[in-house]
């Protein structure tokens, strides 16, 4: 198994197994062989967080394909989605790493990336004259970071989801040049999350406990979206800015954001055709 054994080499990988080095890619897998490697991972974490922890592995839902819309006219900045976000999907502590980042920008200059500010104070949020863009994985429908892969560790699911295999991940970090949102992150040391923070209920592509020198990034919570709950972000949103739901479903809140609202979505230019968009609730 390449990337464990890559990110052994270095330290890492060391909660796991020596035959898990040699695991083949997850979706060329065998329904038995999953079953196998979904309980042995069950074991580990269990043993290592001393709690009962399970790993799924639901599949993509017949006739469903996710995507998102965001209320920027909502937005407040106070970055409740990104702590959502880390408690629903494991990310480290220590070291920290968020999936979500929160940008203001100056109202005046509109959509300006070059000049926003991820670094505000959520204190003193909304402040006049500002507004608010959290920005966090697109889910491409054309996405560089897939085609940048060299080993085929990144690939999109038949509902949109684009996820990420850990155990072949070589940390080569070609997939993070390639995103032109800055929505990948790499644990470039041991990750950290205290036992009682961890969330138990994790998928296997999705919020399961990652190791050291492997890249990671937004699934809408695929944990939950296949089992019919919305993202963590989602729930947590104190102004409902957040919209999410099946685009092929005509009576869905996203198809009726994209139906009836002044939509956009961020570095159209570049024909990446994001499932995440923005929109105006006006």
């Amino acid at each position: 198994m390449i990337g464990c054994a890559a990110a052994a080499a270095s330290g890492g990988c060391s909660d796991l197994t020596h035959t898990s080095w040699f695991r083949g890619r997850f979706r060329e897998m065998s329904d038995a062989e999953k079953k196998d490697v979904i309980a042995d991972l069950e074991k580990q974490h269990s043993e290592r967080f001393a709690k009962a922890v399970t790993v799924g592995a639901e599949p993509p839902l017949e006739g469903v394909e996710f995507g998102y819309a965001l209320d920027i006219s909502r937005c407040i900045g106070c970055r409740r989605c990104v702590y959502a976000c880390v408690e629903e999907n494991n990310q480290s502590r220590d070291p920290q790493v968020h999936w979500i980042r929160v940008l203001e920008l100056d109202k005046d200059k509109g959509i300006d990336l070059a000049h926003a500010n991820p670094y505000y104070d959520a204190e003193k949020v909304p402040r006049d004259g500002h507004f608010y863009l959290p920005v966090a994985c697109q889910q491409c429908q054309n996405p560089p970071c897939v085609k940048s892969c060299p080993v085929g560790a990144t690939w999109t699911e038949a509902d949109g989801i684009v996820v990420i295999d850990y155990d072949w991940c070589i940390g080569c970090r070609c997939c993070m040049s390639a995103c032109p949102y800055g929505a990948r992150h790499i644990n470039l040391m041991e990750p950290h999350i205290p036992a009682e923070e961890l969330n138990p209920k994790t998928h296997y592509l999705g919020n399961r406990p990652r190791m050291k020198g492997v890249v990671e990034k937004c699934t809408f919570c695929i944990q939950r979206v296949r089992n019919g709950r919305y993202p963590a972000c989602v729930e947590v949103c104190p102004v409902g800015a957040r919209k999410f739901g099946n685009l092929l479903d005509p009576s869905s809140e996203v198809r009726y954001v994209i139906e009836h609202k002044r939509v956009f979505v961020l570095r159209s230019e570049l024909n990446t055709r994001p499932r995440f968009i923005y929109f105006y609730g006006l």
